[in-house]
């Protein structure tokens, strides 16, 4: 009997030692990190060794959900800065000199901003990365500032997304969530 008490005390403890292990872990994020790349789908295209174009441009971004909210003009407030996401500053990083808006960008890591406005989002190339939200925003670190009209979608996009669009001089950096959509264009 005590054997039996001895090995069910053992493995009650065994348990109470994972369950605590288990809590030291953060919650799963709300907003998950995501990334898309220029061409799409290049990761998988260089693990099956089918790459035929070079490695553009990668965005790093969180995604906030909708979630049934309001989201422009309430939760992101027009006029004013915004991370172009939730969490970290969304990031974009380039494998090769650019043009946005007009002026040379050369390559590399960059951190985007968005000031949203109802017809139309100012997005900003910012110098300063490795930054959370836009409580730190430094406008002195602006590269480039380029207006983008706003688009109105049928379909709502639950989940804030970015993806690059192939157009003949480079790409389009679309942002689309809630019943929005904007396009920056990046041209190579």
């Amino acid at each position: 009997m005590k054997k039996v008490f001895l090995f069910f005390s053992m493995i009650f403890s065994f348990g109470v030692l994972i369950a605590q292990q288990g809590s030291a872990y953060p919650p799963l994020d709300k907003s998950p990190m995501d990334m898309s790349y220029f061409p799409g789908n290049y990761p998988l295209l260089k693990i099956q060794g089918k790459i035929t174009e070079p490695l553009d441009a990668r965005v790093i971004y969180s995604r906030p959900q909708k979630s049934f909210r309001t989201i422009f003009g309430e939760l992101v407030e027009y006029g004013k800065v915004w991370r172009l996401g939730a969490n970290e500053a969304t990031e974009l990083d380039l494998f090769r000199h650019v043009r946005i808006g007009g002026k040379r960008l050369p390559k590399g890591r960059y951190t985007l901003y968005a000031i949203p406005y109802e017809s139309k989002w100012t997005i900003i190339v910012n110098k300063d990365t490795d930054t959370w939200g836009a409580f730190k925003y430094d406008p002195k670190k602006d590269i480039v500032r380029v207006d983008v009209p706003v688009e109105k979608n049928s379909e709502v996009t639950d989940a804030l997304t970015m993806i690059f669009e192939k157009r003949v001089d480079g790409a389009n950096l679309v942002i689309a969530w809630d019943n929005l959509r904007i396009a920056l264009p990046i041209i190579f």
